[in-house]
C-alpha cells in the first residue's frame, strides 16, 4: 500500500487521519505543531482540544512541547515579516496572512497561553478518570471508591481463599497445582483484565480445565470484592468508561458530551493503545469529530499489558486518510541509506508494517568513517578473548 508523506503545512487533517511514524520523524513536534494551528487558525479552542499520549513522562513532556510551540509562535509573530522568512515552516505558515489575520493568530494564541491550565493533554488513565467524574450518572461508577494501584494483596487474599476452599479440606482431592502456582495464575487473569481466557472448552477434570475456571473464579471474587470494598484501580477506569459509552441506553447522551465537549482529538503514541482504550476513542470520536492518531506500529513494545498492533491496524482500517511523517529529522542520510537497504519493505509481522523510506534532513555525515556496520556473532558460542572481549566479525556495510 502506497502511503502519501503528511505535510504539517498542508491543510488541517478532518475527520479521522492515521499518522504512520517512525523513530526520529518527529511525532511529537508534530503534535504540538498542529494544535498551535488549530488554536492559531481558529478552529478550535484550547479548551476544545483533547491531546492524549501514554505514559506519564510522555505527558509531561507533550504538556510542556506544546506550550512552548504555543508561547514561541505567539512571540514570533509580533514581527510578521520575519516570521514570514523563518525557517521554521509552521511559523511562516501562520504569519503568511493579511495583518489583521496574523494579529488575530497571535490574540489566539495568547489567550490560549493564559489559559493554558484549561487544556487536557493526559494519559490514557487521566483522561478516563477526568471524563467519568465529569459523567456523574451516565456512567455506572461509584463516586465514593478509593484508588489503588495495586492490587497484589487483595490478589492474595483471594487466592487463598479459593485455594483453600478447594483443597484445604480433610477430603480434598489432590492438588491440581501448587499454591505458588495458584497465584501466578491469578495474577496474570487479574493484570490483564480483558485478556480473553481459554481454554474454555477444555474437559472437565482436565488440569487446563481446573486453572481456567480458577482463574476465572478468582477475576470474577476480586471484581466483586473491589465493588464491596469501594475500591478501583486503573484497569477499572478504562473498563468502566468504555462500559459508560457503550450502555445501550446512557451511551449515546455519555458520547453526545464527549463530542461536545471535545472538537479536535490528537493521540500520540498510538502503537501502544489496547483494544478497550482503542474502543473508547473509536466510539466517542471516530466519525464524529477530528481525530488524529500518531504512531509508530514498529515500536509496539506493550504486548504484555493488551496492548499490541491489532488497535493500531483497526485504526488504519477504519480511518479513511492515512498518510506518513516522511522526514527524519535525527539521522544522517548515509544511515538512512544504509538503513533502508538492509530493511526497506519488510514486513514486521504483518503485511500492513513495513519499513518505509523517509527522507534525510542531515544530507551530509556528522560523524567520521561509514555509516552502517554489520557485526556478526558466531553460533558457536561467546568465548573471550584475552582481553575479556567477545571476538566480533566487522563487516563494513557497501552502501
Amino acid at each position: 500500500m502506497t502511503v502519501s508523506a503528511f505535510d504539517v503545512c498542508g491543510p488541517l487533517p478532518d475527520g479521522t487521519t492515521v499518522l504512520e511514524a517512525s523513530a526520529g520523524t518527529g511525532k511529537t513536534f508534530t503534535v504540538a505543531a498542529l494544535a498551535a494551528r488549530y488554536v492559531a487558525e481558529g478552529r478550535v479552542g484550547l479548551q476544545d482540544l483533547l491531546l492524549v499520549t501514554f505514559g506519564r513522562a510522555a505527558t509531561a513532556e507533550l504538556r510542556q512541547r506544546v506550550r512552548d510551540r504555543l508561547v514561541s509562535a505567539e512571540r514570533d509573530l509580533a514581527d510578521p515579516a520575519a516570521a514570514r522568512g523563518s525557517r521554521d515552516t509552521v511559523l511562516a505558515l501562520l504569519a503568511d496572512a493579511t495583518p489583521d489575520e496574523v494579529a488575530v493568530r497571535r490574540r489566539r494564541l495568547a489567550t490560549a497561553v493564559a489559559d493554558f491550565d484549561a487544556a487536557t493533554i493526559a494519559t490514557t488513565h487521566q483522561f478516563c478518570h477526568q471524563i467519568l467524574a465529569g459523567l456523574g450518572i451516565a456512567a455506572d461508577t461509584d463516586p465514593d471508591a478509593l484508588f489503588v494501584d495495586d492490587l497484589e494483596d487483595l490478589i492474595v487474599e483471594v487466592v487463598e481463599d479459593l485455594y483453600v476452599r478447594k483443597y484445604g479440606t480433610a477430603d480434598a482431592p489432590v492438588p491440581h497445582f501448587t499454591r505458588e502456582v495458584a497465584l501466578t495464575i491469578a495474577r496474570q487473569a487479574v493484570t490483564d483484565g480483558q485478556a480473553r481466557l481459554e481454554p474454555a472448552d477444555s474437559a472437565p477434570g482436565d488440569v487446563s480445565h481446573v486453572r481456567y475456571r480458577f482463574a476465572a473464579a478468582v477475576r470474577a471474587e476480586v471484581h466483586r470484592r473491589k465493588r464491596e470494598r469501594h475500591l478501583y484501580c486503573f484497569d477499572d477506569m478504562l473498563t468502566g468508561l468504555n462500559a459508560a459509552l457503550t450502555h445501550p441506553v446512557r451511551g449515546p447522551a455519555a458520547c453526545q458530551r464527549l463530542r461536545e465537549r471535545y472538537a479536535v482529538v490528537l493521540v500520540d503514541e498510538f502503537q501502544d493503545t489496547d483494544p478497550v482504550q482503542w474502543s473508547i476513542v473509536r466510539t466517542a470520536f471516530h466519525g464524529h469529530t477530528t481525530l488524529v492518531l500518531i504512531g509508530d506500529p514498529k515500536q509496539a513494545i506493550y504486548a504484555f499489558r493488551g496492548a499490541d498492533v491489532i488497535s493500531y491496524l483497526s485504526a488504519s482500517g477504519d480511518g479513511p486518510a492515512h498518510a506518513t511523517l516522511g522526514t527524519n529529522w535525527r539521522s544522517d542520510r548515509g544511515v538512512l541509506s544504509a538503513f533502508e537497504t538492509v530493511f526497506g519493505g519488510a514486513a514486521l509481522g504483518d503485511s500492513r508494517i513495513t519499513v518505509r523510506p523517509v527522507a534525510a534532513a542531515h544530507l551530509d555525515a556528522r560523524l567520521p568513517g561509514p555509516p552502517f556496520r554489520i557485526r556478526v556473532l558466531s553460533r558457536d558460542g561467546f568465548p573471550l578473548n584475552k582481553s575479556g572481549l567477545v571476538p566480533i566479525t566487522d563487516a563494513r556495510a557497501a552502501v
